[in-house]
């Protein structure tokens, strides 16, 4: 490694924090520096060229497989680099955040892999963002223990041959980390402060304990990005000193457009790909958000109406299938969010075997894993995977050359029978509100009605209420959707909160916050992008 010139990024508005002088070393931020030096203005250009093909979709109201790469598509010849053998198994992943508990349950679970998420799970405070990195530090070096105040309860990491691989999750392009800016005041992405700091610090230590450095690259709209990355694997690598290749991604397919792209998005990769991803909430957020003035024939109905059997759903999961396995890549499958209930197994029996059927499927159609979000639901997925991979540690082999999908199919939205309903709605205001109340306080998953929600569950709460409003929907209960009943429907759910948890619990809360940020995002004429935008301008820390 060359000696790095002194860094020209300054640490702002940040409260100073216990050990951070481990995480933001002299070193680590001149090579933070220098990814932000080299690729930020890339990225910039990259979403300016988003906007601009949304643009054409509202223009066109379609979308199609790129003519100008149909070369690749047709290429037999290619495939991605052999999986190294720590990410060989991936048949049971669980994702969360970096906190210091999470970071031992998680690599305790018995899970194959865990996602390490300092994205959708995630809220960017600069205390996670800079602790989250410390936590994973701690795990490799066998530094980590936490003890419960509440409880009492100490954990501590089993030993290393049982612990789960991480995949670690950096932020989305799209935002940025206000905490930390160059010399002119630029923040830099969150995304390179993510990796940065993570590959830096650990990228040698990893392949000492037999793995390496691999990531989930979320959000990704086009090869193009999937591009970047892949130049920031290859100069990352080269400053750190360490073999091409040693570097391994997982594309996360949650954009109606990356849907059209999976093959030119593995072959831009190829040298450090190991899979797709489908991911279902942010995967219909993109539709929305894409599709938003395309009319009736793109509304989606309830969030919990559009399960992954919807004809479009399956079209997306099975085509990524084919994709991944004619290249050699894994394909992994969607998140199964149930929180088991502690009060009530009648509740926890019929979301088990929701479970259940749900990576049976996945596994009979040729996924090689899935996601879970708890680790009580670990044994479940695995039964599943089990039955179908035995002792082959995947299922590359299925080359579901059986499945043909067309452009259309993907957006097939009006293929669906079920419509919107007013519990429909209610639901998305109180888990949008709900979920971004947590969120501001520094929170990024959270247990909302049984279920483990993020980011992605208010971006399709949101959006919806959004895009009911501008289509005209009408209920089932015959009542037209407006802005005016969309208050009305957040003004009971403010209070009947405050009625659930007292007066003393919702003025500790941001809760008329979460209220007023929800209906912005679900009002305004001038969609936001993303709610994290505006939301990260309201996060404290």
């Amino acid at each position: 490694m060359s000696a790095p010139a002194p860094s020209p990024l300054a640490i702002v508005d940040a409260e100073p924090l216990p050990r951070q002088e481990e995480v933001l070393t002299e070193a680590a931020l001149a090579f933070v520096a220098e990814l932000h030096r080299r690729f930020t203005p890339r990225r910039d250009e990259l979403l300016a060229r988003r906007a601009e093909r949304r643009a054409e979709i509202a223009r066109t109201s379609t979308l199609d497989f790129l003519p100008e790469t149909a070369a690749i598509r047709a290429d037999d010849s290619w495939k991605v680099a052999p999986s190294p053998e720590a990410l060989n198994d991936r048949r049971v992943e669980i994702t969360g955040p970096t906190d210091r508990k999470m970071t031992i349950n998680a690599l305790n679970s018995g899970a194959k892999v865990w996602l390490a998420d300092f994205e959708d799970a995630s809220a960017p405070t600069w205390e996670n963002v800079v602790l989250g990195q410390l936590n994973l530090i701690d795990a490799y070096t066998r530094n980590i223990d936490f003890t419960d105040l509440g409880s009492g309860k100490s954990y501590a990491l089993k030993a290393n041959e049982e612990l789960a691989t991480v995949v670690m999750r950096p932020r989305g392009w799209h935002l940025n980390e206000r905490h930390l800016v160059d010399a002119d005041g630029t923040p830099v992405p969150g995304a390179l402060v993510d990796f940065g700091l993570y590959f830096f610090h650990n990228a040698k230590r990893l392949l000492g304990l037999g793995k390496g450095p691999y990531f989930y690259l979320p959000k990704t709209e086009s090869h193009l990005e999937a591009r970047l990355w892949n130049e920031i694997f290859v100069f990352a690598q080269e400053y750190v000193g360490i073999p091409q290749g040693t570097v391994r991604a997982t594309v996360l397919i949650e954009t109606i457009t990356a849907a059209y792209e999976m093959e030119e998005i593995l072959y831009e990769l190829r040298d450090h790909a190991s899979g797709l991803n489908a991911g279902r909430w942010d995967y219909l957020f993109s539709i929305v958000k894409n599709f938003r003035d395309g009319g009736a024939r793109f509304v989606l109905p309830d969030r919990n109406a559009v399960t992954m059997t919807a004809p479009f759903m399956r079209a997306y999961t099975e085509l990524l299938v084919r994709t991944c396995h004619r290249r050699g890549a894994h394909a992994i499958g969607g998140m199964a969010a149930f929180i088991p209930s502690r009060r009530d197994a009648e509740v926890n029996k019929v979301a088990f075997e929701k479970v259940r059927a749900d990576k049976d499927r996945e596994a009979n159609d040729g996924f090689d894993g899935s996601w879970v979000a708890h680790p009580d639901l670990v044994p479940i997925a695995m039964e599943s995977f089990d039955k179908v991979l035995g002792d082959k540690p995947h299922q590359k082999h299925r080359l579901r050359e059986d499945v043909d999908v067309k452009a259309a199919d993907l957006i097939a939205i009006d293929s669906l029978d079920a419509k919107p309903t007013y519990a429909g709605l209610v639901n998305a205001v109180q888990v949008g509100i709900r979920y971004i109340e947590a969120w501001l306080r520094g929170l990024g998953a959270v247990a909302i009605f049984n279920l483990m929600e993020d980011a992605a569950t208010a971006e399709i709460s949101r959006s919806q209420i959004w895009q009911w409003i501008n289509a005209g929907v009408v209920l089932d209960n015959g009542e037209p959707v407006t802005a005016d009943l969309a208050r009305k429907v957040a003004a009971e759910e403010l209070a009947n909160i405050r009625a659930e948890i007292g007066e003393e619990a919702f003025a500790a809360g941001t809760w008329q916050q979460a209220h007023d940020l929800l209906l912005t995002v679900s009002l305004d004429e001038d969609y936001a992008d993303f709610l994290t935008l505006p939301a990260y301008e309201r996060l404290k820390g």
